[in-house]
């Protein structure tokens, strides 16, 4: 049975350096995916995950407006960056490597997080959820991000590393809404 993302009680975020010595931390608001997980056969389970890049969200709205441009994400032209798994490797205890395809602005370049299994239980409408944790370091450069600034006392004003942490809570939804949504999406299509 799939899992599927809860967007609001999960986090897309990520860090990078301004001006070589403060940290930026930012997210995207709007995320959503579907993944597997296999407990008895790690290898089996997947994941296939998307933001919208619109959504991007630092705090400040010019440097917001700055990042969906052409000069970081271009979200017109790329409204969404996916991940989708390629590999999960179970490395000890909870912990995995998630390997998979990360795409944005519409280059496509393999990455590893380092994953965490937390666990899951019933949520207060019954429903089992689980939670998972991500971490992961990219340089921007390799997906074309390649806006900068030379700044006066030498260095630049942001980093080429970027860290991406994601923290999910997903929900198996039931057999039956399984069922009703199946046949919804048959009757659509018609």
């Amino acid at each position: 049975m799939p899992w599927e993302i809860d967007p609001v009680h999960s986090q897309a975020t990520f860090s990078v350096k301004h001006m070589m010595f403060s940290t930026v931390r930012g997210q995207f608001k709007v995320l959503s995916g579907h993944l597997h997980i296999d407990d008895q056969n790690p290898q089996n389970s997947w994941v296939d995950a998307q933001v919208d890049a619109a959504s991007i969200d630092t705090r400040d709205e010019r440097r917001d407006g700055h990042l969906r441009s052409p000069d970081f994400f271009d979200a017109q032209n790329y409204p969404t960056l996916t991940f989708k798994s390629t590999k999960v490797e179970h490395t000890g205890g909870n912990e995995y490597n998630v390997t998979g395809d990360l795409t944005m602005r519409g280059v496509t370049r393999p990455v590893t997080f380092k994953a965490e299994y937390l666990g899951q239980g019933k949520n207060p409408w019954g429903l089992t959820a689980a939670g998972l944790s991500a971490k992961t370091k990219v340089n921007r450069k390799d997906w074309n991000l390649n806006w900068n600034q030379a700044l006066e006392a030498g260095g630049w004003l942001v980093s080429d590393e970027v860290t991406i942490e994601i923290d999910l809570e997903t929900v198996q939804k039931p057999e039956e809404a399984q069922q009703a949504a199946a046949k919804e999406a048959a009757t659509t299509e018609q």
